[in-house]
């Protein structure tokens, strides 16, 4: 990892911004900022995925020196889990009174969360292995409280979390990845009817032309939250 300016951590938390590309000059960028750069880091990981992101590269698109990014974050790894959090945050809906709906509060909630990984498909591989951060707290924070007012007990709230958690980012992935054409799905389920008497249950379903990938999340989700609602 480069080195970085002796004192900088220092001036960072003293509020006190005295890298060189905080002034800014006729016709120069914007000042370096934590905000800009993850917005760019963002940009560079739509792009060009987590392998692609560089730090030499992220200060070339700030129009800045490599060095003066260390003013304002410690390493890539940093910048790494300020931009997943940076797209994760969750803007719920309004609400003037606590809703009644718990069930329509956390279909709301995963549903934006999966629209948020797929807007950034780097953003479902790397969040198993990065440290949370307040936004992605905060779901994870919004959504136990959901789940503890339905009547989900202590007792089963980290496996209901879990459970949810790990079929929102699975079914991320798995859209990400099998994003077929028409005609690669077509030529698929062909190669499967040719096989159906080893395979007759997915052939006869029709299981590699089914691009339905909202309806089928939607209906996962309920199945899921079935097994969830208050027994009567």
């Amino acid at each position: 990892m480069t080195a970085k300016p002796k004192g900088a951590r220092n001036k960072r938390s003293q509020g006190t911004d005295v890298s060189p590309a905080s002034e800014k000059g006729p016709n120069s960028e914007p000042p370096l900022s934590l905000e800009r750069i993850v917005t760019t880091a963002v940009e560079l990981l739509d792009a060009h995925g987590v392998d692609g992101l560089k730090m030499r590269q992220l200060a070339d698109r700030l129009g800045s020196g490599a060095m003066s990014l260390y003013w304002h974050v410690d390493n890539k790894e940093q910048v790494f889990d300020l931009a997943l959090d940076s797209v994760l945050k969750y803007c719920g809906p309004p609400q003037s009174v606590q809703s009644q709906d718990w069930r329509g509060d956390v279909i709301h909630m995963l549903e934006d969360w999966r629209a948020s990984m797929l807007r950034h498909p780097w953003s479902a591989s790397l969040l198993p292995r990065r440290a949370l951060g307040p936004n992605i707290l905060g779901r994870l924070e919004l959504l136990s409280k959901t789940l503890s007012r339905a009547g989900v007990t202590d007792a089963d709230l980290n496996v209901a979390i879990w459970s949810l958690w790990n079929y929102v980012i699975g079914a991320t992935i798995t859209r990400a990845s099998f994003d077929l054409s028409d005609d690669d799905r077509a030529a698929a389920q062909q190669r499967l009817t040719g096989l159906s008497e080893q395979y007759p249950t997915i052939e006869r379903s029709r299981l590699l032309m089914d691009n339905d990938w909202d309806g089928a999340f939607r209906k996962g989700l309920d199945f899921l939250l079935d097994g969830l609602a208050p027994k009567q």
